[in-house]
């Protein structure tokens, strides 16, 4: 039986494992030699979520493939264990955060950088500034980074995936209500 087949086999609450971890653990495994990658992993259990959430740093030879091209593998990583996650436990909340060598924290601190700019423009200028259009985990990281401040208020806007985030100043938001529209 291959490995996708033992992942997804037939459905079912637990899939036949006993935890997250275990899953995890085997799915890793399992992508990183089927791809011939010198890599190896770290994980451990984030106390701090409400979801069962486990983070995952993977590491070795091979870890710039990982985060090149903007992270697209990592992000494929995630994504693919997560869909597995919830393929067998269906009846458990779980969630997967994959790393490499601070990738992610990097790149949030970059982001986070540039939206500063953007939120002091906003303000001194007195009106709403945007955001190029981003994927939900960056817009995420950008509205819980501006909540933090109480003089700005952010807002995706747009449809699809991606979306762009309007930044405005609280009292320039409260200064000219527009008239509603049906």
């Amino acid at each position: 039986m291959g490995l996708i087949s033992r992942l997804f086999g037939s459905g079912g609450s637990d899939g036949g494992y006993k935890n997250p971890k275990h899953l995890i653990e085997e799915v890793l495994n399992g992508l990183i030699e089927k791809a011939g990658l010198d890599l190896s992993f770290d994980m451990e259990k984030d106390k701090e979520q409400e979801v069962e959430t486990y983070k995952v740093n993977l590491y070795g030879a091979d870890e710039q493939m990982l985060i090149s091209k903007d992270g697209m593998l990592l992000e494929a990583f995630q994504l693919f264990i997560k869909r597995v996650l919830q393929h067998n436990f269906s009846e458990t909340p779980v969630n997967i955060l994959c790393d490499s060598n601070n990738y992610r924290s990097e790149e949030n601190k970059t982001l986070e950088g540039m939206i500063e700019k953007l939120k002091e423009k906003a303000l001194a200028q007195g009106r709403p500034v945007y955001v190029k259009a981003l994927p939900p985990k960056e817009r995420r990281v950008v509205h819980q980074f501006l909540a933090k401040d109480e003089r700005v208020k952010s807002k995706s806007i747009g449809d699809g995936h991606f979306k762009k985030i309007k930044i405005f100043a609280v009292n320039a938001a409260n200064a000219a209500p527009r008239p509603e529209t049906d």
